[in-house]
């Protein structure tokens, strides 16, 4: 199904839900909890349709067809 990520058109599988979404864009295993299984921070926040989408919630939150998501990464520095 199509989605739109960012501003750009993408594509998911059927059913797929936001931590797959994440898991996929940042190259990270998520556990159910959409923690990084390997330990290290993250630093995603996921919206999704113009509402934040609780990390707690990504593994339970199914992306449809024409959903518009905004990824944003975290960047240290000044």
């Amino acid at each position: 199904m199509n989605i739109r990520l960012n501003g750009a058109q993408h594509t998911v599988a059927d059913g797929a839900t936001v931590s797959a979404l994440v898991g996929g864009v940042t190259g990270r295993e998520l556990g159910a909890d959409g923690r990084a299984t390997d330990g290290r921070k993250l630093g995603v926040a996921v919206a999704r349709n113009a509402e934040v989408v609780p990390r707690s919630q990504w593994h339970a939150t199914a992306l449809a067809e024409g959903d518009d998501v905004e990824l944003v990464t975290a960047v240290q520095g000044g």
